[in-house]
């Protein structure tokens, strides 16, 4: 996820919002594929050594909550951060629901699910924060 960040803040001058948009969707579609295929190849249907998934994760969130600050943009990496490793609610719903089923072979859902997991820790990561932003303009003078 860090590499995810820093490859965004090197990125985030030469990309503008459209660009971004195409290039996370893109990911997501290669990343599919080559989750897939390293999920065939390694034998084990969410391999720890792939780490794409947080990363198009971590750009979504990084380009969505641009312009912040850097301790805005650390917040945003420890609430993704929090919610993709704890998977709490609706992201452990979305790990539990393409995990491989007995006598299944590694294939498309899998590698769907290693994406989906983080797009939806993601999704929550954000949530947060336009509830934090929505509360904090509430209470503001």
């Amino acid at each position: 996820t860090l590499w995810g960040w820093a490859a965004f803040v090197i990125a985030r001058p030469f990309l503008d919002d459209l660009a971004w948009a195409w290039l996370i969707a893109a990911s997501v579609l290669v990343g599919w594929w080559a989750c897939t295929r390293t999920a065939q190849h390694m034998g084990t249907a969410d391999p720890g050594a792939i780490v794409w998934d947080e990363v198009i994760a971590i750009w979504l969130v990084l380009w969505l909550v641009m312009p912040a600050s850097l301790w805005g943009q650390l917040v945003a990496f420890g609430l993704f951060r929090f919610f993709d490793a704890a998977k709490p609610g609706p992201v452990g719903w979305a790990d539990r629901l393409f995990k491989l089923r007995p006598g299944e072979a590694i294939g498309w859902r899998q590698g769907f699910g290693i994406l989906f997991d983080d797009v939806v820790a993601a999704l929550c990561t954000l949530g947060v924060i336009a509830l934090w932003h929505r509360l904090s303009t509430w209470w503001s003078p």
